[in-house]
């Protein structure tokens, strides 16, 4: 596999880190995925603070990639079909403002892919509801405590993770198994 030199970022938000992350960690070209928090004013908050729904931060993760192995179209398109972007402040029942939909742009061609994407998933009416993923500028990213790494590969047998994570992984895998790394396929 070629090795780009310039590695990217990209910043997701997608109802709880938990299940982005597993999602993305299995992606050829994901060098790396880190669970945080974003979007919000309050400096280095914590878990404790961002589930009270008032820092304004969105449970997020931050994907270090090799563009010349995944585009950020690529990553798009996994971001919108493993969560419900027409949720508003919700997913499944994860609910409040810490878990919305938002793509966290890093630079101009980020922002205009994001807002092609959506504007062609509105166009197509793939969902029976209005899209309301934010596209918002990345300003900062605070890393999660460290229990909430990689969490569902540490902890694959915790309720949330058999009931919540396992079938969107199941699903996930079906659909994008040639992207999957070499031993995450089913």
């Amino acid at each position: 596999m070629k090795q780009s030199s310039k590695l990217e970022k990209a910043t997701f938000a997608a109802g709880c880190f938990w299940c982005i992350e597993a999602v993305l960690r299995e992606l050829k070209g994901v060098k790396s995925v880190v669970s945080g928090y974003s979007g919000g004013e309050m400096d280095n908050p914590n878990y404790e603070d961002v589930t009270t729904g008032e820092t304004g931060h969105a449970e997020s993760v931050q994907v270090e990639f090799d563009p010349d192995v995944i585009t950020y179209g690529e990553l798009l398109d996994v971001f919108f079909r493993v969560h419900d972007p027409t949720q508003l402040n919700k997913q499944g029942n994860d609910i409040g403002t810490q878990y919305r939909s938002v793509i966290f742009y890093h630079d101009e061609k980020q922002k205009k892919l994001a807002e092609e994407y959506i504007k062609e998933l509105e166009k197509k009416k793939i969902y029976d509801a209005p899209v309301v993923t934010e596209v918002a500028p990345f300003k900062r990213f605070y890393k999660a405590e460290e229990y909430h790494q990689n969490y569902y590969e540490k902890n694959p047998d915790q309720a949330y993770c058999q009931i919540v994570i396992n079938p969107k992984m199941e699903k996930f895998r079906k659909e994008f198994g040639e992207k999957l790394k070499d031993g995450n396929k089913e």
